[in-house]
């Protein structure tokens, strides 16, 4: 057999939800090939103490089937089978769940959630076995009750019980911020979750609709779409569907079938705490529930229209990635936009010009300069002057690159590879970004989870140190900015 690649090298102490899976990958897989008899398999699965096996082909060992604790109960047991017969003929391969090695733990966390699975088999780029991945490795990277949690949204029958999963992601979440949780582990805990609770909300509600019978995907913008949901959020989120392109009237009729399905999921969501968008941004809006032909029209749209709307609905849409349904409508969708926002340089520049005005809120003699602002006077915006440089020019670094890449620090690391970015440079970066997230999550925890005050802070609340940190992270920030205008001419 080729011998399973490696995966030592990726490996690392700093694990998080945002690693690649080779990473999480401990042991090397317990296999055996489609004419092992079943006595031999199950011998190798007690020898090894693990709950499946995996069937490769001798020679290629690429994944064809898997064997589970499961499948012994149900397919061996049950029917009284010979264990001298073939593995082959009990093997699943229809539930055989794959991923590539360099995705990351997060998406097989959400895919399992998605199958209803409890392990993803991981391969390398040609195909070949490198491991298995289970819940239980992923839960080892979280903590406390979330495995408890996780339980209770994919066990949720009702409504009643997806608002009180919501309202315990809530606590357990502001409780590890009180223990020190950073706020990138925070971030991506809240989002794990959230989507898992996305999920399960989609799935009870599509139980109650005939929805049609055409590939769609639940897509989720902004905040949601970068991985960096906070906890204070509203809904951004749209469906795409495959429709006929030159038949509008069918195109209608999958619209008005999929928009009362979609106004249900907001309204349920809006229950669970995620809180009506006040823009509209939500699939229950016609005009974020489209074909891919549409969207693909929409985007082009934008990229051609240089005006005020279309640059605010770059900093929205052009974050998305699919919750639930059919991931490659939304890939698709993906590599056409990236594929032509590298070249779209007047719009690129337009983004630019409109980044750089939220600028940092920083100060020639004072530390900090304040906005004029009556109801929350010597306060500063964390988030449209503080996380907002950041966000705005890793999306623009990402769109002129082609970097797939939706979460801030992810589009930062890929865009100081390509952009010949000295590595210290970007850790600062990233180091300043989740400063700031961390400064949001600190006063959300406390009063500030009102809308209107939920991301402003009085520094002078804030230790000296912290004071000194903050004014560094908005240098960072202002850097990105000037990076910008370089590049841009502005």
């Amino acid at each position: 057999m080729t011998p399973t690649p490696s995966p030592s090298a990726l490996s690392g102490t700093g694990l998080s939800l945002h690693s690649q899976l080779a990473a999480l990958i401990r042991r090397k897989p317990v296999t055996a090939s489609p004419e092992t008899p079943l006595r031999e398999a199950l011998q190798l699965m007690s020898e090894n103490r693990v709950g499946s096996i995996v069937v490769v082909e001798p020679e290629s060992y690429r994944p064809i089937g898997i064997f589970t604790l499961r499948d012994l109960l149900h397919r061996v047991a049950a029917k009284s089978c010979d264990v001298e017969q073939w593995i082959a003929s009990v093997m699943s391969d229809s539930g055989l769940v794959m991923l590539n090695w360099r995705s990351t733990v997060y998406q097989a966390a959400l895919l399992m959630a998605r199958r209803g699975v409890h392990q993803v088999i991981v391969v390398d780029a040609a195909g070949r076995l490198v491991g298995v991945v289970s819940q239980e490795d992923i839960y080892e990277l979280q903590r406390g009750g979330v495995k408890a949690i996780s339980g209770a949204i994919r066990n949720a029958r009702d409504l009643d019980a997806l608002v009180a999963a919501a309202d315990e992601i809530h606590r357990m979440t502001m409780q590890m911020l009180a223990d020190g949780s950073t706020a990138e582990a925070l971030t991506q805990l809240i989002s794990t979750l959230n989507d898992h609770l996305t999920v399960r909300i989609i799935e009870l509600t599509a139980s109650e609709f005939t929805l049609p019978k055409v590939e769609w995907c639940w897509l989720a913008f902004g905040s949601e779409g970068r991985f960096e949901q906070t906890f204070s959020t509203d809904q951004d989120n749209g469906i795409i569907f495959q429709g006929p392109d030159d038949n509008g009237e069918a195109t209608e009729a999958l619209r008005g079938a999929f928009l009362p399905f979609a106004q249900a999921v907001n309204r349920k969501l809006d229950a669970c705490g995620f809180t009506l968008c006040k823009g509209n941004i939500m699939a229950g809006n016609p005009e974020l529930c489209l074909s891919l032909a549409e969207w693909r029209a929409k985007f082009s749209t934008w990229l051609h229209a240089a005006n005020p709307q279309a640059l605010l609905n770059a900093t929205i849409f052009f974050d998305l990635r699919c919750i639930f349904g059919a991931d490659s409508l939304a890939d698709e969708l993906r590599d056409w936009l990236l594929a032509r926002t590298g070249t779209a340089s007047m719009f690129l520049r337009f983004m630019a010009g409109n980044a750089v005005q939220a600028a940092p809120p920083l100060g020639v003699i004072r530390d900090f300069v304040y906005e004029k602002n009556q109801l929350f006077p010597h306060t500063l915006d964390l988030k449209a002057f503080g996380s907002r440089p950041f966000v705005d020019a890793a999306r623009i670094f990402a769109l002129a690159n082609g970097i797939s890449h939706t979460s801030t620090v992810q589009r930062l690391r890929a865009a100081g590879e390509r952009m010949e970015f000295a590595r210290d440079d970007v850790a600062a970066m990233v180091e300043g970004f989740y400063f700031i997230q961390q400064l949001r999550l600190r006063h959300q925890q406390g009063d500030g989870t009102r809308p209107d005050s939920a991301n402003r802070i009085d520094p002078d609340h804030l230790n000296e140190l912290h004071r000194h940190v903050l004014k560094e992270a908005f240098k960072q920030a202002r850097k990105l900015q000037q990076k910008l205008q370089l590049d841009y001419r502005l």
